[in-house]
């Protein structure tokens, strides 16, 4: 199992990370994305998801 280990960074009123290059592989760099974290009460486990975001005038 590969482990990523990164900081969280207080800005503003706010807490953020930033995502590790290995996990964006399978993202094109040409397209957006929305980023989605989903935590698992049960597992207490949180996941990461990416969804393309739809292009203007399309509907998800």
């Amino acid at each position: 199992m590969k482990i990523f280990r990164r900081r969280l960074y207080k800005r503003g009123s706010s807490m953020e990370t930033t995502i590790p290059a290995p996990l964006l592989f399978e993202c094109d760099p040409a397209k957006k994305y929305d980023v989605l974290f989903e935590f698992d009460r049960e597992k207490k486990r949180w996941y990461i998801r990416f969804e393309e975001r739809p292009k203007k005038g399309e509907k998800q």
